[in-house]
């Protein structure tokens, strides 16, 4: 039961989403997935953009592709498949069930006005 309750819990936390105005103090953060992730793009992006607003996929900074502009501007927006390997690289899971677990938890998920969207390059990705 308590492996159960930890796996939950690990889980979970692989879900979070964070803003730039959660993250205090600055330089590197330890990802929920055991990732380092600079700061340094998020801080960046949101000086570029003047939007401290902006929401992150947490542990996937190095799929960022940009900020999307017009009726959707100050979305952050992803590369599915950079999402994909970093996803199989953290977690040890083959392809279909990081797809199904990212298609669940991250793509599928809405935080508000400022969900970050995610871009498919390649057919096999949809």
């Amino acid at each position: 039961m308590r492996k159960l309750l930890k796996n939950t819990e690990e889980l979970l936390e692989k879900t979070k989403r964070l803003s730039l105005r959660d993250i205090k103090g600055g330089g590197i953060v330890k990802s929920t997935v055991g990732r380092k992730v600079s700061v340094g793009i998020r801080e960046d992006m949101a000086i570029e953009w003047g939007d401290t607003d902006l929401l992150f996929a947490d542990g996937y900074d190095d799929a960022i592709i940009g900020v999307c502009l017009g009726h959707d501007a100050g979305r952050v927006v992803y590369d599915v498949g950079k999402m994909i390997e970093v996803c199989m690289q953290d977690t040890g899971m083959e392809y279909e069930q990081t797809w199904e677990w990212l298609e669940y938890n991250t793509f599928g998920a809405y935080v508000g006005a400022g969900t970050p969207l995610y871009v498919s390059r390649s057919p096999s990705e949809s």
